[in-house]
């Protein structure tokens, strides 16, 4: 990770291997658009991985960007981003809803990612979030599709009678890693 750009995520997992992210960007709002970007490819860059970046009309547009990369099987993991600012309209929702679903879609078919869009009521919370020197919410995306990578990897040398666990170093989401065999 770049020295000048912090955020609150977890330590970012090692991974082993090249690494390819494919950034997917709606610069409706250049200037959001343009810290997001920043963040996230600080993130990546600083985790080794190569970054590719493509531009898309909307952000309805993201994920079916991002299910025609997967189809070529590119990118082992892809950071969502761009901006969506409340309006009069219930365009908002819409937008918010969809976007949102087909990313979560996508994920559950096995494609790592973050996602970096904002949603949010006036431009000062975009730049908050946006700003790679604020909230970072590029690089926080770009540190999610890491660490889903870094899942996805180790899970992937596992056969299904593996009762070995992930490496506990790849990733803690909350707590300790070792507590009770059940819930």
């Amino acid at each position: 990770m770049a020295a000048s750009i912090e955020h609150d995520q977890l330590p970012l997992p090692r991974i082993e291997g090249s690494l390819r992210l494919l950034i997917v960007v709606a610069p409706y709002y250049r200037q959001i658009a343009d810290g997001l970007i920043a963040g996230a490819r600080a993130v990546a860059e600083g985790a080794g991985a190569a970054v590719d970046l493509v531009e898309v009309p909307g952000a309805l547009e993201i994920p079916t960007a991002i299910a025609l990369a997967a189809s070529r099987n590119l990118y082992d993991g892809y950071v969502a981003l761009g901006c969506i600012v409340r309006g009069e309209t219930t365009h908002y929702d819409t937008v918010c809803n969809d976007s949102s679903r087909g990313l979560m879609l996508l994920g559950l078919q096995g494609h790592c990612i973050g996602n970096g869009i904002l949603t949010v009521e006036n431009m000062p919370q975009a730049e908050v979030r946006a700003d790679p020197l604020g909230q970072n919410k590029g690089g926080g995306a770009a540190a999610a599709a890491l660490h889903l990578i870094a899942l996805k990897r180790g899970w992937e040398t596992q056969t299904s009678r593996d009762k070995a666990a992930v490496p506990k170093d790849v990733i803690r989401l909350a707590g300790e890693i070792d507590g009770p065999g059940s819930a």
